[in-house]
């Protein structure tokens, strides 16, 4: 009677298997994307070559630590911004502070979910709020899969932010994304939508926060990532914005050809100076890049490089960043540049690892969620969930509450496994119809020419 109730689990398994995207790592090479004709490909010699079961794998390692970064992130987001003009925010944090309590934002709010400067988690029946560091890339997953491309035009883009992103009640976006939809509703179709002559917020955080995960999508190929996620970029950004983000991008593309002889913290300094090419040597962001760098190998504790950021960049206003002058609110708390070099410092500091990286993202000031969730993304990549799990030592939820802040998906709640499925099948048709490669359905790989 058991083994006889055995095989009815496992055929009942099979045909339920057969009928969703969920699936396990030996399950996943007989899953395949029905909108793409798959064809067939001979392999040269020459190709990097990935297991397609062991990037679903990474993918949900993304989903599931940049969660963990991006709310852990919002406990001390724009609680210390400097003391310039009316707004006195006191002494930044220190590594002190972690396990104390949260003190209030510049505009004197607190965070209820967490009363204390502390990693937050939902727990293995709880759902993951979704979040402006997480929703817009999700919107552009959904798209670029729905539209059935490896690029998306301003037309899509633009109809994708009116139907999912609302425009009348809290809409959970802010400076630049919020100018980008305000002039979409307007009928601007992107890149007009961050020409600084339309959108003075051009120069925002906000594109650093929407496109890293283009970079997944072509895997090992940053040339190809970078265009791809260009007018994305430029829906909110321009200039410095702009560079930033495609730095982004472009660390997210490398991280799937990690040296495996090199450690997580190697292969991330490894992939941040090649991307720093994308940066213009005449520009802020690259001097705030090469700034901080030269303090990390000096050995100069973290709070103290922060520090020092503030008072080249804010106070002193070196290398051409001159927004302070430019009197805006909070002294431009969340400027794509003062972020940047704030996220440059966890990124040396933090060492490849994933709970000290998001820590000091977390202390290190000003808008503090965005940061912790660029790096928390790409180490849980490039750790997988598994590894994610691991350094936490714990077990953690899939689901994932996208209507907790955008609206019209077929999924109010979806989850980690289905969404770095969706993520897989855009990376086939990249590599297939983009980049000249093949997908080896049978033997669960891709092949992916070198540029």
């Amino acid at each position: 009677m058991k083994t006889i109730l055995n095989s009815t689990i496992l055929i009942f398994t099979i045909i339920l298997f057969s009928n969703c995207t969920q699936t396990t790592k030996t399950e996943f090479k007989s899953i395949k994307d029905p909108n793409l004709s798959y064809e067939e490909y001979t392999p040269s010699g020459d190709e990097i070559i990935i297991s397609r079961s062991e990037y679903t794998n990474k993918l949900k390692g993304f989903w599931l630590a940049q969660c963990i970064a991006n709310w852990t992130g919002l406990v001390t987001e724009m609680d210390k911004i400097g003391n310039i003009g009316e707004i006195k925010t006191g002494p930044f944090y220190t590594r002190d502070d972690w396990g104390k309590e949260d003190q209030p934002a510049y505009w004197g709010g607190t965070k209820d979910f967490s009363r204390t400067i502390d990693f937050v988690f939902e727990g293995e029946d709880g759902k993951w709020g979704a979040d402006d560091d997480t929703d817009i890339e999700y919107i552009y997953q959904h798209l670029l899969h729905t539209n059935k491309t490896s690029k998306l035009t301003g037309e899509q883009i633009r109809d994708g932010w009116l139907k999912h992103i609302k425009n009348e009640e809290e809409n959970f976006l802010w400076v630049s994304n919020q100018r980008a939809l305000d002039l979409m509703i307007e009928g601007t179709v992107p890149p007009e939508t961050s020409n600084p002559e339309k959108n003075p917020d051009f120069d925002m955080i906000d594109a650093q926060l929407t496109t890293e995960i283009f970079g997944f999508f072509s895997p090992a190929r940053p040339d190809f990532a970078v265009k791809m996620a260009e007018l994305p970029i430029q829906t909110t950004a321009r200039f410095n914005a702009e560079w930033i983000s495609k730095f982004y991008v472009s660390m997210y593309s490398m991280a799937a050809n990690a040296d495996p002889n090199q450690t997580t913290k190697e292969n991330l300094i490894n992939f941040a100076e090649k991307s720093r090419d994308l940066l213009p040597n005449d520009s802020y962001s690259a001097k705030m890049y090469d700034f901080v760098k030269k303090q990390y190998y000096e050995k100069i504790p973290w709070e103290t490089i922060r520090d020092n950021v503030y008072q080249r960049y804010q106070v002193e206003q070196k290398d051409g960043y001159d927004l302070t002058s430019r009197n805006m609110r909070c002294n431009a708390c969340a400027a794509a540049g003062i972020n940047f070099a704030a996220s440059i410092i966890s990124l040396f500091a933090g060492e490849g690892d994933l709970k000290e990286t998001i820590k000091i993202g977390s202390l290190s000031g000003w808008d503090s969620d965005n940061p912790t969730a660029t790096w928390g993304g790409l180490i849980g990549f490039m750790i997988g969930a598994d590894g994610v799990e691991k350094a936490f030592d714990r077990t953690f939820s899939e689901e994932y509450n996208i209507h907790r802040t955008r609206q019209n998906f077929p999924n109010a709640i979806d989850n980690f496994t289905n969404m770095a499925n969706i993520g897989v099948f855009i990376t086939d048709r990249v590599i297939q119809n983009e980049l000249g490669g093949g997908v080896d359905l049978k033997k669960d790989l891709w092949y992916i020419p070198v540029n």
